[in-house]
């Protein structure tokens, strides 16, 4: 593996797609300032010059992460997330209890719909906005609780692709991720020395091949 990759590990490649395991704190795209330069995406195209951005994840956040390779690939690729067509599931640790519907339904899909808008005077944050919101959806899922932590473990699974939305979300109904610096109260910032969000899980139908494919990356924390 190449030094520019030493701590992205490559989970599968080919002519058309390659997926990565992003570590927490590194940008996935370059941002603003020459301190916000290095990312992966930068990283993997010093390896791969063929690799181009179809979807981010937040800066703070860890997990899959799928690049393109070629222009028709690209194309292909944003069409799929376009039309919702990957499948994508995360895990969570989010400050409180948050209890099944009841014993019979444990595990239990359940789903948060509020919309979400930028929030223009504190940008880059969002907020829940019933007038100037984009529908969005979010499914979540009880997988385990520490009562004498008081947190709880989630699956998670964006219907929509909104920034920042597990997290706008999470807070929305009174339960924030631990260690988000930009959504919790200091409290549950301090509970965490990351934030405690990772992408594990992605799924599609190969652009080339046409065959399904799907990959696991088990949440680090």
């Amino acid at each position: 593996m190449a030094p520019e990759l030493a701590d992205l590990l490559v989970v599968y490649e080919d002519d058309s797609l390659l997926v990565l395991n992003k570590p927490s704190g590194l940008l996935s795209v370059p941002g603003r300032g020459e301190d916000k330069q290095d990312c992966l995406s930068s990283r993997v195209q010093a390896c791969y010059a063929d690799a181009s951005i179809v979807h981010r994840l937040d800066m703070a956040t860890s997990g899959l992460m799928l690049m393109a390779r070629g222009a028709a690939a690209q194309r292909l690729l944003n069409d799929a997330f376009a039309s919702r067509a990957v499948h994508k599931r995360y895990e969570a640790v989010v400050d409180g209890l948050l209890q099944p519907q009841g014993q019979q339904d444990e595990g239990l899909w359940q789903e948060i719909n509020l919309p979400i808008a930028l929030d223009w005077p504190h940008r880059p944050l969002r907020v829940i906005d019933a007038q100037l919101g984009k529908p969005s959806q979010t499914r979540w899922q009880v997988l385990s609780q520490d009562p004498s932590s008081g947190t709880s473990r989630l699956r998670l699974e964006p219907l929509t692709g909104r920034s920042h939305q597990l997290r706008v979300h999470l807070k929305a109904i009174g339960h924030p991720i631990l260690g988000d610096t930009l959504y919790a109260p200091p409290d549950v910032q301090a509970k965490a020395p990351r934030l405690l969000l990772h992408a594990t899980e992605l799924g599609l139908i190969h652009p080339v091949s046409k065959q399904p494919m799907r990959w696991l990356s088990p949440a680090p924390f």
